[in-house]
């Protein structure tokens, strides 16, 4: 459900809507009980027909590692697709899904989380996007100049400031990114403190802390916070402060797992550079 959840994202990441899908799936056979291959594919599935789209075939393999995706094909109107590059100054950003999977996944690997905190992070990643996609992209909100979001991506292996700084770059802008506004997991700072620190953090933030210039504590959680890498994670809008009050909004009157937070907002400056404030 949760690797489902993540490919259909990046259909609506551009505003579009999932149409399509097809399996592919990799079959350790001589190892594994094949109950555990239909197990994966109805866990897809559920999501495929949650997204409203349609399973119409996919490919399947021997190999001796057990792997799983979707190929996914959507529409979009081509007036309405979003990209990564579209952030204007003065945009605000929103992010849909809280942070912290990959720490909480790396807690959870050295037994260190319980099951509360398992079936959380569970419900967050096999959560759709399809929400706050179908929200921008009607009518009276992409046809709107004042409402309409002018960029777009999924956050999930680079980490917020990651993704942040391609959208950034993209844009020729600069960001800012208010860290006592990010929305966390529960328990999640409470391991970084402990040093449960997944590689992929470490790795995030060796390359892309060049263009991070951070005014927090030195030993603050909430840096490390930005860098960690998702599975599955929310999107990140940019669009004009009365959008983002208006997602806002609509994702609070219908959305139970997840929700919408304001972050930040979109400078002027040095193209791919971000803010970090407290």
């Amino acid at each position: 459900m949760i690797t489902a959840a993540n490919a259909l994202s990046d259909v609506y990441a551009m505003g579009g809507k999932p149409l399509l899908c097809m399996n592919i799936l990799a079959c350790p056979v001589k190892t594994m009980d094949k109950q555990v291959f239909r197990e994966v594919v109805e866990g897809g599935l559920v999501k495929i027909k949650e997204a409203g789209a349609l399973l119409v075939g996919g490919h399947s393999i021997e190999d001796d590692e057990l792997k799983y995706g979707l190929s996914v094909t959507g529409t979009v109107h081509p007036d309405h697709i979003l990209l990564n590059s579209g952030a204007r100054v003065g945009d605000q950003l929103v992010l849909t899904k809280p942070l912290g999977t990959g720490i909480l996944s790396t807690a959870l690997k050295g037994g260190l989380a319980d099951q509360r905190t398992e079936q959380m992070m569970v419900e967050v990643m096999s959560a759709l996007n399809r929400l706050p996609a179908e929200i921008v992209g009607r009518d009276d909100f992409a046809g709107n100049p004042q409402l309409a979001a002018h960029g777009c991506t999924d956050i999930t292996g680079f980490g917020l400031l990651g993704h942040l700084h391609e959208m950034a770059e993209a844009s020729n802008v600069a960001m800012r990114v208010h860290a006592g506004q990010l929305p966390v997991l529960a328990g999640t700072l409470d391991f970084v403190d402990m040093g449960i620190i997944p590689e992929g953090a470490y790795t995030n933030r060796n390359y892309y802390r060049q263009w991070v210039a951070s005014t927090l504590d030195e030993e603050s959680s909430l840096e490390i916070l930005g860098f960690d890498p998702q599975t599955s994670g929310g999107l990140l809008f940019a669009l004009p402060p009365a959008g983002a009050e208006q997602l806002l909004a609509g994702l609070a009157e219908q959305r139970k797992t997840v929700g919408g937070w304001i972050i930040g907002e979109v400078l002027s400056g040095k193209k791919g550079s971000i803010q970090l404030v407290p």
